[in-house]
């Protein structure tokens, strides 16, 4: 049976009580950690320990043996001169400052009279350079092993990369720091051992660990290394904290355009993963030849330059600017007519009303707020409602296609109650409740990718676009069957033409504008994704007219080639009095002559 006995507990009860217990009563109590039982009745904590109460002896099993620093006050061990002393748990030990060695060739002492450090010599430091010499013939021949880097992933190739420049690193401080030339300092009553700080630049690493392993900015963007790789370090201590910021300055490999752009870099490494990134470096200045960098800690740095594949062109933003701003006013003036204009209010005019509502709202806030990428919070937000506006017009497209193939399919019976029917039952749900759950999904999924360093948009990595191409895709698709549906039953109808001309010519004239809806906002996106290889120039700038002129269109399509629109516009612009004229006449003119002699 483990554990203590019935009288060990009664001995321990007894002596908490203080009442005295002849020791051959009673068993030795159980003593903490790092204590030893002594006569069979007390504890005391081991040599290099001292107990929390400060008693030597004690009974209490709850004391605690804590370690004693020889190091401090008041025992101070003094190890002597360019030697520091070490505090570990339960002893201590000795051992010389950086730049010096004992004669033996160990590493500790505990006496001062073992004491015989000495200045590292210069045979020492140039043993130092010989392994040096050696580790760089070594990193060179790993360089030239094409096979070990074209073999291996992407992960196992930045690891090594992030080896070697450890390696590198520390023995070069090591020959620093061991250098015959190096100066003890004092600093009043304590000595400090030698310091170093290096730089590394490695001509041929920025080859292996290229821009490939920098995921700061979009995926659109094309980016070099076009510096060499610079490693910084200060020793003995690797990891001091800066107190202001380091300045680089970095020489091109490549003369830089002024129209490119320039990222500050440094190698990190975290756990698994090493990549280059932006954090705590900035760019200062930039020129054709140099650019000059402020970071606030030392790690292995690299200037990495990036250029848009598609290089930004003032005539298209222009262009851009002029076709939206002229897109909304008609778009304004769409939805106004959609509103007031009684005589063409039906279910089609529903659908063109919201679909230019949202095209309204998603081409105002593309004007003002896609460049708006100072608050990252409100930069997504903004990237947000651009995702739902522009989903929820692609959506409307899409009821505009549904509704158009359900009139041609009903012509047979004129059914179109029912199609108005099943449409105003759909269209609100479908319309601004689908691209609503497409958006929730995707920022529940991952927010973060919601604005981009240029652009308030979704971001290109991981596929996210998809969230919004995807969709777009599908609609374009199904908006195409519709349309080639319609003019298959169009041609049925009009191979068995009867006394119902009115209503296909009526229902032609509907296809043709729904055609026109079709291009309109299906080609542009298609011009955009074909913007690749010769002709990138031209279907960019097809893309942004076409895309630009949107409302236009639309104003021009269902409004001013409507004759009911026309009509009403017309009855807007008479003067009152020649519209109370016209209203007279046509009461009192020959219709009513004539009705009257009936």
């Amino acid at each position: 049976m483990s554990g203590p006995s019935l009288l060990q507990g009664l001995c321990i009860l007894l002596s908490l009580s203080g009442v005295m217990i002849q020791k051959a009563n009673c068993a030795c109590p159980p003593c903490p950690q790092n204590a030893v039982c002594v006569d069979g009745t007390n504890c005391t904590c081991n040599s290099g320990y001292t107990s929390q109460s400060g008693k030597k002896y004690f009974t209490y099993p709850l004391e605690i043996c804590q370690d004693t620093d020889e190091c401090k006050p008041p025992i101070s061990v003094y190890c002597g001169l360019n030697a520091e002393c070490q505090n570990v748990p339960g002893s201590f030990y000795c051992q010389c400052e950086p730049g010096y060695k004992l004669l033996s060739g160990n590493t500790q002492f505990k006496n001062s009279n073992e004491n015989t450090c000495q200045n590292i010599t210069s045979s020492s430091t140039t043993k130092g350079n010989k392994e040096l010499q050696r580790v760089v013939e070594n990193f060179e021949s790993l360089l030239t092993n094409t096979t070990l880097w074209e073999s291996g992933e992407e992960r196992e190739v930045a690891s090594k990369a992030t080896s070697i420049l450890q390696t590198m690193e520390s023995n070069v401080l090591e020959t620093a720091l061991n250098a015959p030339d190096q100066e003890i300092q004092k600093l009043q009553n304590n000595t400090v051992g030698p310091s170093a700080v290096v730089f590394i630049s490695y001509s041929s690493l920025g080859n292996i660990i290229n821009a490939t392993f920098f995921d700061g900015i979009n995926e659109e963007d094309q980016v070099y290394l076009n510096s060499q790789v610079v490693s910084a370090a200060i020793g003995p201590k690797r990891n001091t904290s800066l107190s202001r910021p380091v300045i680089l300055s970095f020489q091109h490999v490549k003369v830089k355009p002024l129209s490119k752009k320039a990222f500050c870099v440094f190698w990190k490494s975290t756990g698994e993963d090493s990549h280059w990134s932006r954090d705590g470096c900035f760019l200062v200045q930039v020129n054709k030849s140099h650019t000059t960098c402020r970071c606030t800690h030392l790690s292995s740095f690299a200037v990495l330059m990036a250029f848009t594949s598609q290089e930004k062109d003032p005539a298209l933003a222009v262009i851009t600017y002029v076709g939206l701003s002229l897109s909304l006013l008609c778009l304004l003036l769409a939805a106004l007519t959609f509103l007031l204009c009684k005589a063409i209010q039906n279910t089609s005019t529903s659908l063109h009303l919201h679909l230019s509502l949202c095209l309204f709202l998603a081409h105002l806030l593309f004007l003002t707020a896609i460049d708006r990428t100072e608050n990252k919070v409100l930069c997504a937000i903004i990237a947000g409602a651009l995702h739902y506006l522009y989903l929820a017009s692609f959506t409307w497209m899409l009821l505009e296609g549904l509704h158009l193939f359900l009139t041609a399919r009903n012509l047979t019976v004129v059914n179109y109650s029912s199609v108005s029917r099943f449409m105003k039952w759909l269209m609100f749900p479908v319309g601004y409740g689908v691209p609503a759950v497409i958006v929730a999904i995707s920022a529940a999924s991952r927010p973060h990718l919601y604005g981009t360093r240029e652009h308030c948009w979704l971001h290109l990595k991981q596929g996210f676009i998809w969230g919004f191409l995807g969709p777009v895709c599908v609609i374009i698709c199904v908006n195409l069957v519709f349309f080639l549906l319609v003019l298959w039953l169009l041609k049925k109808k009009f191979s068995s033409l009867n006394s119902e001309v009115s209503t296909i010519q009526n229902t032609r004239m509907l296809t043709l504008k729904a055609a026109a809806l079709v291009l309109i906002l299906g080609c542009t996106w298609c011009l955009g994704i074909l913007q690749v290889g010769p002709a990138q120039r031209v279907m960019g700038y097809l893309f942004t007219i076409i895309n630009s002129l949107q409302g236009v269109f639309i104003f021009l399509v269902y409004c001013l080639l409507s004759q009911q629109v026309r009509k009403w516009f017309g009855n807007i612009m008479k003067p009152k009095s020649e519209s109370e004229t016209y209203t007279l006449s046509s009461r009192f003119g020959p219709d009513s002559k004539h009705s009257a002699d009936k």
